[in-house]
């Protein structure tokens, strides 16, 4: 069987699959809420399941096709056999994958009407966090404990990774597109993939990875929501911009927010260490860290 029958066969067999779906005839669409690299993302009314608000999400096959051949032969499970297993209250939750009329992998999940992180840290919408920040970053740790706890590595923790539950008071994880399985042979090195302005030096430099890699990515995360600054950035946006992470200082968050609960820069700026053997070693240990911090800044 060749890789894009596989990708086919699992997206459209058996285990939570509603095996092929006409895009087009099942779902009326409400809005085109993103078009990324791999994927074109809409929220519709599912006319099957009593017209309830869900995310479409429809994979561009040969791009998906590009990115599972660098583990041709090492029977990496696809984005939505690893969605469907992912049940967490803080992981969005997908409800059912299969393939288009079209040939096109499709996964149908639940619908958050909330702001994107990313808007919020990209437009600085104070309104959308003021008094808030603690609890989204403890919902981000939490769900990304859970895909640690799973057995995975997340690969893409960043802001546009995250969508607010529509008050802000949470936030559930998103996207396991670059997801992949915690071990050996998926973290040797050379898999340079995920959002630049938020990778880690190992995968930047295309050396061996683990799971810290998405505790740095979270950690930049977490900066970025508390300052609406990025540690490194600067005028660089592009891509470039990754080369600083292990090449510069990341600027100390509590020059950027000197009211910011010491504690909880100590923790952040923890988990953004370049260097690997110095960066906070898991997620739990995060929480730990932050387990006495009753809000984000102190008078």
């Amino acid at each position: 069987m060749g890789l894009l029958d596989s990708l086919k066969s699992a997206f459209g067999g058996s285990g939570g699959s509603g095996g092929r779906i006409d895009v087009a005839a099942r779902f009326t669409k409400e809005r085109t809420a993103a078009t990324g690299t791999m994927a074109h993302f809409f929220v519709a009314r599912d006319n099957k399941h009593d017209g309830r608000l869900v995310g479409v999400k429809i994979l561009d096959i040969e791009k998906m096709e590009l990115f599972e051949n660098r583990f041709k032969g090492l029977n990496k499970p696809s984005e939505g056999e690893i969605a469907m297993r992912m049940k967490h209250p803080k992981v969005v939750q997908t409800y059912e994958v299969g393939i288009s009329t079209k040939g096109e992998p499709v996964l149908v999940m639940e619908y958050i009407a909330g702001p994107s992180m990313q808007n919020i840290v990209v437009k600085k919408q104070e309104h959308h966090v003021a008094g808030k920040r603690l609890i989204l970053i403890r919902d981000m740790a939490e769900a990304l404990q859970y895909v640690h706890e799973q057995g995975f590595i997340h690969r893409d923790i960043c802001p546009r990774n995250f969508i607010c539950l529509p008050d802000t008071t949470g936030t559930k994880l998103i996207d396991f597109g670059l997801t992949v399985p915690a071990t050996p042979p998926f973290m040797a090195p050379g898999n340079r993939t995920g959002t630049p302005l938020y990778m880690s030096p190992e995968i930047v430099r295309r050396r061996h990875t683990d799971k810290r890699v998405d505790i740095f990515s979270f950690g930049v995360t977490a900066y970025c929501l508390i300052a609406f600054s990025h540690p490194w950035q600067g005028d660089e946006v592009t891509g470039k911009a990754a080369l600083q992470h292990d090449t510069k200082p990341p600027r100390p968050l509590s020059d950027v927010c000197p009211n910011v609960d010491p504690r909880l820069a100590k923790a952040i700026m923890q988990a953004i260490q370049p260097n690997v053997d110095n960066r906070t070693p898991t997620i739990e240990q995060f929480l730990h860290s932050v387990r006495t911090v009753e809000t984000e800044f102190v008078a």
